[in-house]
């Protein structure tokens, strides 16, 4: 094989989509866990913390930040308490709902958040550079797609009628 002669193709069974997405996301949440680590944050409180900076600046619920983060509310509320003791975030009872917490973003949480953030802008950028320029809003328009016929696909069990 000559220098700038393409690779072979993997075997088809080794382009499936999940694994394929598997190890984008694992490569990419442990890359940046690493990177993250002096913080003292991780990458789901990393998610945390953007999506309250980028939210309602009353705060977002308990239950906001779930559908967010396309997580289950148990991983979201122990996440929120480990941030809560470390003082990234505090809880406060919500105005209209009496079973609702708003959770807000604390000075020391939007100090870790802008640091992280300088470090995921960095690391997306290196991260893309291996998709050609020209491709790379394209790429980013396909992965949107994709993830939102996930959530479509998650919506509609086979095999049962919706009423």
């Amino acid at each position: 094989m000559t220098p700038d002669a393409a690779p072979p193709l993997p075997l088809p069974s080794l382009r499936r989509l999940p694994p394929l997405l598997r190890r984008a996301w694992y490569g990419l949440n442990q890359t940046f866990r690493q990177r993250i680590a002096h913080l003292g944050i991780t990458p789901d409180q990393y998610s945390v913390l953007r999506w309250l900076n980028e939210g309602d600046p009353l705060g977002l619920t308990q239950r906001q930040l779930t559908d967010l983060m396309a997580s289950d509310p148990n991983t979201i509320t122990s996440i929120l308490s480990r941030m809560e003791t470390a003082g990234l975030v505090s809880r406060h009872p919500h105005e209209t709902d009496r079973r609702a917490h708003r959770v807000r973003l604390e000075p020391p949480g939007g100090r870790a958040f802008n640091t992280a953030l300088k470090i995921a802008e960095a690391l997306q950028e290196h991260l893309l550079s291996a998709v050609p320029e020209e491709r790379r809003g394209q790429f980013l328009g396909d992965l949107a797609l994709l993830a939102d016929a996930c959530t479509a696909a998650l919506e509609k069990k086979p095999g049962r009628k919706r009423p």
